[in-house]
């Protein structure tokens, strides 16, 4: 009896767990900002986690990074990317009164993007994982502020 009790509750917590999503959106919201580069932190075959300042780089600033949530799991984050533009799937969004949190996947797993953006001190980090499936993946993490 207990074998099989045991074998229930197993079956179901991994059930459970194989359809949880990672989605909390408590209020809706359609915002935009105009974000500035502070700096940005490269990972690859040339870079080991080295940080490069904004005016040392070719990069532009974010001229309209829009967000836009609706109850219970919408989110849009458009500006950022041409990835996250066209991606609807996110994989986890979270949206609350402080903080705005996503990530998405490719189909094949192997690029990732992901962002968290504090509504009330207006910073925005962005990070781009490619090749995640190797050893040598590329890693490109970027730092904004965010009016």
């Amino acid at each position: 009896m207990i074998k099989y009790f045991l074998y229930i509750s197993l079956s179901l917590l991994i059930f459970n767990l194989s359809f949880a999503q990672n989605t909390d959106i408590q209020e809706d919201i359609k915002i935009s900002f105009v974000c500035e580069l502070e700096k940005k932190i490269l990972k690859n075959s040339e870079y080991n986690y080295q940080t490069f300042l904004a005016k040392d780089l070719n990069e532009k600033n974010l001229d309209k990074f829009e967000i836009d949530a609706k109850q219970p799991e919408k989110l849009l984050i458009n500006g950022l990317s041409v990835f996250l533009s066209k991606n609807t799937k996110l994989d986890v969004k979270v949206v609350n009164k402080d903080i705005v949190l996503f990530k998405a996947f490719d189909e094949e797993k192997n690029y990732s993007e992901s962002g968290i953006i504090n509504r009330k001190s207006g910073e925005l980090v962005h990070e781009v994982t490619k090749d995640l499936k190797s050893d040598n993946f590329e890693k490109d993490i970027s730092f904004y502020i965010c009016t």
